[in-house]
This record gives C-alpha cells, sequence and structure tokens, in this order.
C-alpha cells in the first residue's frame, strides 16, 4: 500500500510541474488517502502482535 503512495506522489509532483493541476490535485488527494489507511493499518497489526504475544 504503502507503494501505491509513493507512486501517486510521484505522478503529483510530475502533473504539477508539466500544469496539469487537476489531476496533481486528484493524485495527491489519493496519496493522502492511501497513506491513511497504510498507517491505520499499520498501528492495527501492531496491536495485533501485542495483544497476541
Amino acid at each position: 500500500m504503502l507503494r501505491w503512495t509513493i507512486a501517486f506522489i510521484i505522478i503529483a509532483v510530475i502533473a504539477g510541474i508539466l500544469g496539469f493541476g487537476g489531476i496533481a490535485g486528484a493524485s495527491a488527494g489519493i496519496a493522502k488517502i492511501l497513506f491513511y489507511i497504510f498507517l491505520v493499518l499499520f498501528v492495527l497489526s501492531l496491536l495485533k502482535g501485542v495483544v497476541k504475544k
């Protein structure tokens, strides 16, 4: 999931440099959502590992 976030950030940066504001904004928004999902899943997996022990 983190790879997808990085890919969308790169797409947003390239689109921003080339002047495609709509695509850059959409890609940045998708990257932000994916990053938050990644963080939630990461914390849940950490908590699951701690509770199991």
